[in-house]
């Protein structure tokens, strides 16, 4: 049985330079609904139908679950009463559902359906951005246009990320967001010129010239930051573009900072017995094991990412042995003309994060064993943390998800 989508209405303006019809022609293309109609009744018998109202913005989480979920109408608050918004039914009743949708009266029942809102479709807990907020439904409206566009790049921001990433990047990354939509760049235009950074940032490293090594590296992991929001907010996104993103976000750090430690002239950092050679084995390995740990929480006990197991785990991630602090780390010490210490700072800097990753997974493996699978406090945070804890403030964004609150 295939399931076919059908899209209702139009929304009167554009979001990031998208239709709602093609906005949710390319969100139900990620859930794996390819087959779009316009006649209901070209839909096969055996198969089933998600209908959607195109002048509405739906979180991507919504019509991915949708796509799996038969049987269901889906209605959200408008005012004091309700308005069903999409339903996914088989073939012999799409043509009720989608009368339904379109007169926005009294919902009927179907024999067979549920009915379902926001709360009982899926949690706030969104694990590939990792973050805790609640799932939208909203209608689109020529008045409300700016403030839904800010919603969905707010939405493509990952909550638990370091402190560059998370303070200084949002604003002037949503500018050249917009920039880039305007002019027509795709994110894989965006990443090929992080490419060109990080070669440009390495070549000066190497040669001592870390003036403008530095900022050729601050704007490579700016873009790197827009790409990202670029891809999410046009819901455009390509094998190769995310293939090429990820090698690029593994491989280029440690190289990086080989290549600082080949333009050194001399390093006297004051460590004893730390040599130069010893600091780069050291990032090097102390890097490869805090992939590994990461690597191995995710897949092994959280499927969700050791950053977001405790608030600890969070709070640690703003701050931890990563390129951007990593990055902090080196700009001051070129502040004081000390380069060398800059790599002396990321080598303790990278082994203490490494050892504190280590205890938390061996943390977590014991918690695993005790007490059963692990759960992230990002899906129930303010069961773990209250409701005003500094935790909650930082990591969660709990704006409102209904039409009647957009």
């Amino acid at each position: 049985m295939a399931v076919c989508a059908h899209i209702l209405r139009e929304a009167p303006v554009t979001l990031w330079k998208l239709s709602s019809r093609e906005r949710c022609r390319r969100v139900l293309r990620q859930a794996g609904v390819t087959a779009i109609v316009d006649d209901l009744s070209s839909v096969k018998p055996d198969d089933s139908v998600l209908i959607v109202r195109g002048d509405y913005l739906f979180d991507g989480r919504v019509l991915h679950s949708l796509a799996r979920s038969l049987n269901v109408v889906f209605q959200v608050p408008i005012g004091t009463s309700r308005a069903v918004v999409a339903a996914h039914v088989p073939a012999n009743l799409a043509a009720e559902a989608s009368a339904m949708l379109s007169s926005e009266g009294h919902t009927a029942a179907l024999p067979g359906v549920s009915i379902e809102q926001l709360e009982g479709l899926l949690s706030s807990f969104n694990k590939s951005l990792r973050k805790s907020e609640p799932p939208f439904v909203v209608p689109i409206r020529a008045e409300n246009k700016r403030a839904l566009e800010e919603r969905l790049f707010s939405s493509s921001y990952r909550s638990v990320t370091d402190l560059v990433t998370k303070w200084v990047w949002p604003t002037p990354a949503q500018w050249v967001t917009r920039l880039c939509v305007a002019v027509g760049m795709r994110p894989n235009h965006v990443t090929m010129t992080s490419v060109v950074l990080v070669i440009v940032a390495a070549t000066l490293f190497a040669k001592g010239s870390y003036g403008w090594g530095l900022a050729a590296a601050w704007v490579m992991t700016f873009l790197d930051t827009v790409d990202g929001k670029l891809a999410r907010v046009t819901v455009t996104s390509t094998r190769f573009g995310h293939f090429l993103d990820k090698i690029l976000d593994l491989v280029h750090p440690p190289v990086w900072y080989l290549l600082w430690g080949v333009g050194l002239e001399s390093f006297h950092p004051g460590i004893p017995s730390l040599t130069l050679n010893l600091a780069v084995w050291a990032i090097f390995i102390g890097y490869i094991l805090g992939r590994l740990v990461e690597g191995a929480f995710q897949h092994l006990l959280g499927q969700y990412g050791i950053f977001c197991w405790r608030p600890f785990d969070s709070y640690f991630r703003l701050v931890t042995a990563r390129r951007n602090p990593n990055l902090i780390l080196l700009t001051v010490s070129l502040g004081f003309s000390r380069p060398d210490l800059g790599l002396a700072a990321v080598t303790v800097w990278t082994a203490f994060s490494t050892l504190l990753l280590l205890v938390r997974l061996g943390t977590a493996v014991y918690a695993r064993i005790t007490y059963g699978p692990l759960r992230s406090w990002l899906a129930d945070g303010i069961g773990h943390c209250g409701d005003r804890s500094l935790a909650v403030r930082l990591f969660t964004d709990r704006m409102p998800s209904s039409g009647s609150e957009a």
